[in-house]
């Protein structure tokens, strides 16, 4: 944790079937986020698209 708080720099990024992207949360670590979009990803509605990726740069 720093002065600013706690470190959490893996995103999980909602994308629509339209191109819109919405954060969904901020996560610690890559499996953590990666968790989160199982459980999300879990409802099979395939109109949406669930993404991980590192803060300031697309995650591989």
């Amino acid at each position: 944790m720093t002065d600013s708080g706690p470190v959490l720099p893996w995103l999980v990024i909602r994308q629509d079937e339209n191109g819109n992207r919405y954060r969904v949360g901020r996560y610690a670590t890559r499996t953590e986020a990666e968790k989160v979009v199982g459980r999300l990803d879990g409802d099979g509605d395939r109109r949406r698209l669930y993404i991980v990726e590192r803060m300031g740069r697309a995650a591989s």
